[in-house]
């Protein structure tokens, strides 16, 4: 039998694995990769009796390889918060799916776990832009300011790794910063021994000056957007940009645009709680399109429909 891990490469994916594995020791096969590169079960080759773990992986966007992996023997075991539809009724196939806007797969692990090691789902949330559900859980531990700003940044600096059209855009692959994370049961103790996360916050803070002085391409009573430069920076800080943005005004919508290697577009959409239409439908619109509720972004978008996505962008969030 084998044990197959895999995961998001971004704070949340690697995190929700973090606390099951301190959980349940086992030395498993693992499959990542930048935050965007989410039709990861292709990658998978399993037979009778291997043991699968998904997490904060679209089910969506991987139904068809996972029919086929439970068709193969394989038993799998699946913890998401995407939008997930048809999900497959078969025995070999645990599948723990909320698609609450206020939940993240390290929040459905510690669920699971009973809160066992609740601090890491603290992490794994502010590095999803979920800051009311980490204060919650932060709240239940106790943790005075100061560390829950230690966290923030925490979560924060492993999620802005994730970002980027190939691994050769990060800092670190997100396989290797699992490595070392999983060295550690205390993020503090984390925190204080690995010079590796201070690194990744300075260039988070450099990448984000970068992209604020950067001028709005559009900007409407409700609703901006962004285009960034087709950098190596500007491809690992666009979803740390586009999470700026929605924390700085949450009224507003906002999108962040990066230009590709297909010499098109990379997006990221944020918006408002009480908008009509969630950031998730309207990506949905166009191919390539997903995410959740009010985070929620495009693969790549044509050139073509550029001016066209910016149109539709500022009509479907104009009542924000």
């Amino acid at each position: 039998m084998r044990c197959i891990d895999v995961f998001n490469g971004d704070a949340d994916g690697i995190c929700a694995l973090h606390q099951l594995r301190l959980a349940e020791p086992v030395e498993a096969e693992l499959i990542t990769g930048v935050k965007r590169d989410i039709e990861l079960l292709k990658r998978v080759s399993a037979g009778p009796g291997d043991e699968i773990t998904v997490l904060d992986v679209s089910l969506e966007r991987n139904r068809a390889a996972l029919v086929k992996l439970l068709g193969c023997g394989a038993h799998v075991r699946y913890f998401d918060h995407h939008a997930a539809t048809d999900i497959p009724d078969h025995p070999g196939l645990n599948a723990m799916i909320d698609e609450s806007a206020d939940i993240c797969t390290s929040i459905l692990v510690d669920r699971f776990l009973g809160g066992r090691f609740r601090i890491w789902a603290v992490v794994a949330a502010f590095g999803d832009n979920l800051g009311n559900s980490a204060l919650r859980l932060a709240e239940s531990l106790k943790l005075d300011i100061d560390k829950r700003d230690a966290l923030r940044d925490l979560g924060e600096n492993l999620n802005y790794n994730s970002y980027g059209e190939t691994e050769s855009d990060l800092l670190i692959a997100p396989a290797d910063l699992y490595r070392i994370v999983k060295r550690y049961s205390d993020p503090f103790h984390f925190i204080s021994k690995e010079t590796l996360i201070r690194q990744l916050g300075r260039e988070r803070t450099s990448d984000l000056q970068k992209a604020l002085a950067i001028v709005p391409q559009r900007v409407s009573s409700t609703s901006d957007a962004y285009l960034l430069p087709d950098e190596h920076w500007s491809r690992r800080v666009s979803g740390t940009f586009a999470n700026h943005l929605a924390v700085a005004e949450p009224t507003r919508a906002h999108v962040v645009l990066t230009r590709n290697a297909q010499d098109g577009y990379t997006v990221s959409v944020r918006s408002p709680p009480n908008a009509k239409i969630s950031a998730l439908d309207f990506c949905r619109q166009f191919p390539t399109g997903g995410g959740r509720q009010r985070a929620a972004g495009i693969n790549h978008l044509e050139p073509l429909r550029f001016e066209e996505f910016l149109r539709k962008f500022e009509e479907v969030f104009a009542n924000c």
